[in-house]
């Protein structure tokens, strides 16, 4: 096997995937382990069983937030464990909203975070948030 090949090292990441989240819609996974840290991809507002998207900014907030929350269960962590969180907003109008809602999933001390100002995302969404975790 050639070692510069980019698979050489798959058996070192492991793939994330849950139910309790909405089904990847593109060429990526829910979430990548690698070592202590985890990768999750970009969670919109899709409502897991019906890959809807739900109603409203508010309602669309606490659903990224839940989406995120079970993928990060489902690789054995938290919400808390995110060292890094990247929220992309269609409206910055809306970040106060996200505020509000994140200090119900992530607790002190808080992780580095980015907020984005973005035209569009997949799907029609309003918001989209992403995060690295780190675990011992």
């Amino acid at each position: 096997m050639n070692n510069d090949s980019p698979h050489a090292d798959s058996a070192a990441r492991q793939i994330i995937a849950t139910p309790l989240a909405p089904a990847a819609i593109g060429t990526y996974s829910q979430a990548v382990r690698a070592g202590k840290t985890i990768y999750l991809s970009g969670q919109i507002g899709l409502e897991p069983t019906s890959m809807t998207m739900v109603e409203g900014i508010d309602a669309q907030i606490v659903r990224v937030f839940e989406n995120l929350k079970a993928v990060a269960t489902a690789a054995g962590a938290s919400l808390d464990d995110a060292v890094k969180l990247t929220v992309y907003l269609t409206d910055l109008a809306n970040f106060a909203k996200v505020n509000e809602v994140m200090a119900q999933y992530v607790h002190e001390p808080y992780p580095a975070r980015a907020a984005v100002g973005v035209l569009a995302l997949p799907r029609g969404a309003l918001v989209e948030a992403d995060a690295i975790l780190v675990v011992s």
